[in-house]
C-alpha cells in the first residue's frame, strides 16, 4: 500500500454534507468505489450551485468533468454520515481542479475516508466546444484559491 499524506477537514475551505444511503453499500458491505465519486460529483455541483447562487445547469456553459481520481483510505458504510472536503488548486480560465476529500463522522471527529482530484472543464452547453469559465462560476472558486476559513457545519 502506498503511503498518502495525512488529510484533516480544516485543510479544506468548505465541508459538504453528503449522506450515505442504503444502496451505496455492496454486497461486501462496504460503500462501493465507485459511490466515492458520486459523492466528489454531487458535493462540487451541490457547492457550486449554493455559493454560485445559481442553477448551474441553466448557464450557457456547463463544466464537464474531463479527469477524476480517488485514493481510498478507510472503509465506510451506511449509514455513515459524511462530509466531502473542497479546495481548488487551480483555477484556469477554462477549467477548475479540485482538491477532495471524504470524511467520517465520528463522534465530534471528522476521520477521513478519501482523497481525490476533480477537473472541469467549461464548454459551450449546445456546441461542447471549451469556452471560459462563467463568472458566477470563477467567482465562487475564487473563493476556495485563498487561505482556508473555519469548516462549515
Amino acid at each position: 500500500m502506498r503511503e498518502v499524506e495525512p488529510v484533516n477537514a480544516s485543510d479544506y475551505p468548505v465541508l459538504w454534507p453528503v449522506p450515505t444511503r442504503w444502496a451505496d453499500n455492496d454486497h461486501y458491505g462496504h460503500v462501493n468505489n465507485v459511490t466515492y465519486y458520486a459523492y466528489f460529483d454531487t458535493a462540487v455541483n451541490a457547492w457550486l450551485m449554493d455559493a454560485a447562487g445559481v442553477d448551474i445547469r441553466t448557464l450557457p456553459a456547463i463544466g464537464i468533468v474531463a479527469e477524476t481520481s480517488c485514493n481510498y483510505l478507510r472503509e465506510l458504510s451506511f449509514p455513515d454520515a459524511l462530509h466531502v472536503g473542497i479546495a481548488v488548486t487551480k483555477l484556469g480560465s477554462k477549467s477548475i481542479v479540485y482538491s477532495l476529500a471524504v470524511f467520517r463522522e465520528n463522534g465530534s471527529e471528522l476521520e477521513p475516508a478519501a482523497t481525490g482530484r476533480f477537473v472541469h472543464v467549461y464548454v459551450d452547453a449546445v456546441t461542447r466546444t471549451p469556452v471560459e469559465i462563467p463568472e458566477q462560476i470563477r467567482a465562487a472558486a475564487a473563493g476556495l484559491t485563498e487561505s482556508p476559513t473555519p469548516p462549515q457545519s
